[in-house]
């Protein structure tokens, strides 16, 4: 009897620790979902010259430091009682890197929609037809990093990471083009930091992709991503 009211506690135990962690991913998932949203909501703002829209991004902002916020709670309660090994451990200790990046993907969509609310403002300058191609690029990113998180899929998320040389090739060109534009008319110089600044978020929302890739791996395989030497260096 006493054998089997421990095992009837051990199943229960087990239960409310699986439950814990699907509610965890599920916090994960809605966050990267808001941000995601952020990101596309901010580029159609500034491609469509919508402040309404990009004031939407920036109200978001908040909702995302929130969730934020309990997954560290969620991380911490999760590590002080129940113990976690091997991939357990890592899947919620990565959680807390993972929020991270996704919070800071948030920052820059805001930074974006910010910026577009100035450009509305002004005529609209010719590079800013560049900009849609860099955005989708990142947004590609960070739904494929996303999916691949709920998938538990490692190859999916070596994908993702294999993407960051384009967006930062995009971005490269996209800075020689600024740069010559401001150049050739001066006057385009204040309208051409903004999208300098826009183009570096994205930039650097696909780096924050990219990190969420690298902790994919790190979850399912517990080890980094193998890194060319170039980039090691």
């Amino acid at each position: 009897m006493r054998g089997q009211t421990e095992a009837l506690e051990h199943q229960h135990i087990v239960r409310a620790f699986d439950e814990e962690l699907a509610r965890l991913t599920s916090a994960i998932v809605e966050m990267g979902g808001l941000a995601e949203r952020q990101v596309a909501d901010a580029l159609r703002a500034l491609s469509g010259r919508d402040v309404d829209l990009a004031a939407q991004v920036i109200q978001t902002d908040k909702k995302v430091d929130e969730l934020e916020e309990r997954i560290d709670q969620d991380v911490i309660k999760l590590l002080a009682l129940r113990q976690p090994m091997a991939i357990d451990l890592r899947m919620i200790a990565m959680a807390l890197k993972i929020s991270n990046d996704l919070e800071r993907m948030s920052d820059y969509a805001v930074s974006i929609a910010k910026r577009s609310q100035r450009l509305a403002e002004q005529p609209e300058p010719k590079p800013l037809q560049q900009i849609p191609r860099i955005g989708q690029s990142c947004l590609a990113m960070v739904k494929d990093v996303l999916d691949a998180y709920v998938e538990r899929d490692a190859d999916k998320a070596s994908t993702v990471w294999n993407r960051d040389k384009e967006v930062d090739d995009q971005y490269t060109s996209l800075f020689r083009e600024l740069v010559t534009y401001m150049l050739e008319d001066p006057r385009t110089i204040s309208t051409c930091i903004d999208l300098l600044f826009i183009a570096k978020n994205l930039e650097r929302i696909a780096d924050h992709a990219t990190n969420i890739a690298e902790k994919i791996v790190f979850i399912i395989h517990g080890a980094e991503i193998n890194r060319p030497r170039h980039e090691v260096e």
